[in-house]
């Protein structure tokens, strides 16, 4: 009796990140199916925002719903130290998967009073399982770590709305202002199991643009009578070519694509209307207000050299750039080589993608987001040396391989989570 008295009487040993990762990386991988078979279009992620809510509560956070919309936020207070904020999203992109794969999307929802197809293109069902399972091992590893801990779960990132939505509805006036933020992304350009960081500017300013060239209808036989919105759209995308080859300064990156023209309806008729759509990617705040302005000008001087009315030119869904804390950044690549070894972590260089994460760390806070590889090893290093390229995020065949790109993002996202508590977050 006293021996059997004395082994209850023993403490248990607490676990580690990586036991806590091996023993629910099944029900992990299960929920990342769940996730990616039901896909939530942008300001609709009613069900994904109450799973995600319904997991924190069971793990002991206290959870509050409905932040800026269908935003999550789950609280894991510590004791005392630092305050830091891990953020994962949630919408998924009106998109046809082409997989294949057994949980593939089925799924089919409303948009602007048309049936179209959901799927979770763009990772962020991965990015939920994985913010779910880091959660997991912090509330595990408790003995490991002091200070406050809040993950966000954002709605709308794909139309750049979310991070907004949540920090006007008082995020860090309502939950406490963090030290440090942390978010990761799917990355189509690395194998599954490995991650990525790029210190400084990562993700680019990105903002829609429309322009309606007006012109004079009339028959295509008599062109002198008319005035060709064709041409003038045509001339302004030549001119735009200018704004960035003579007028950007070349050491600072920026594009101007011209994604869509629509014009007329007939061979022979010259229509009054001819609309455009455009893109326009920049990481420095001024090059991107430059651009603008080259837009509208080329635009305006174009209508006005035919004789026509001037153009309507509108922007829209503008996303401001993700500058990674350097230093933070530099440490992170030292916390993830220990966590998941060496020749699982680079550098990696900036994307003219977009992410709306961006804004936390323009509330004035050190924020970094880290890239989280993708597809299967054996896939991605054939590629490498075929030169294939594999389908990208967005892409109706994006499929990443889960149980490697799992393990690595919650073992690298507690291990920085973990490091920051500890040892704080680097300075200059």
């Amino acid at each position: 009796m006293l021996t059997a008295l004395l082994l209850v009487a023993l403490p248990v040993p607490a676990p580690d990140a990586a036991q806590v990762v091996r023993e629910k990386l099944p029900a992990l991988l299960a929920l990342y199916k769940e996730l990616h078979a039901a896909p939530e279009l942008s300001l609709r992620e009613e069900k994904t925002s109450a799973r995600m809510a319904s997991e924190l509560r069971a793990l002991g956070y206290e959870v509050t719903e409905k932040v800026g919309g269908y935003g999550v936020v789950g609280v894991l207070q510590n004791g005392p130290g630092r305050t830091l904020l891990v953020r994962c999203d949630m919408d998924a992109l009106p998109l046809e998967e082409k997989t294949g794969l057994a949980y593939a999307s089925k799924v089919m929802t409303d948009l602007g009073g048309k049936q179209v197809p959901a799927m979770h293109a763009c990772g962020h069902d991965m990015h939920m399982s994985v913010w779910l399972g880091a959660a997991t091992v912090l509330a595990r590893t408790k003995d490991q770590w002091k200070g406050k801990l809040i993950l966000v779960a954002q709605p709308a990132e794909e139309k750049g709305l979310g991070a907004h939505a949540m920090l006007d509805d008082k995020l860090f006036e309502r939950f406490g202002k963090p030290d440090g933020c942390l978010a990761l992304h799917m990355s189509s350009a690395h194998a599954a199991g490995t991650v990525a960081v790029c210190p400084g500017y990562a993700l680019a300013n990105a903002e829609s643009c429309d322009i309606l060239v007006k012109g004079r209808g009339g028959h295509g036989s008599m062109p002198h009578t008319t005035i060709d919105p064709i041409v003038i759209a045509s001339k302004i995308v030549l001119g735009l070519q200018t704004v960035i080859s003579r007028e950007k300064d070349p050491r600072r990156p920026g594009v101007i694509t011209v994604g869509s023209i629509h014009g007329g309806l007939k061979h022979n008729i010259i229509s009054d209307e001819c609309s455009m759509q455009l893109t326009i990617r920049s990481y420095d705040d001024k090059v991107h207000e430059g651009l603008k302005a080259g837009i509208v000008r080329v635009a305006k001087a174009e209508a006005q050299a035919a004789g026509a009315p001037e153009p309507v030119v509108t922007f829209s869904e503008g996303v401001k750039s993700t500058y990674n804390d350097p230093p933070w950044s530099a440490r992170l690549l030292e916390v993830f080589r220990g966590a998941l070894g060496k020749g699982n972590v680079s550098e990696a260089e900036p994307v003219m993608g977009a992410e709306d994460f961006g804004l936390f760390g323009r509330a004035g806070v050190p924020a970094v987001i880290f890239w989280l590889g993708s597809w299967e090893r054996g896939r991605y290093d054939a590629a490498q040396k075929s030169g294939e390229v594999l389908p990208s995020l967005h892409s109706s065949g994006f499929a990443p391989d889960p149980q490697p790109a799992l393990e690595a993002g919650v073992l690298a996202m507690s291990a920085a989570v973990t490091d920051a508590f500890v040892h704080g977050i680097p300075v200059k």
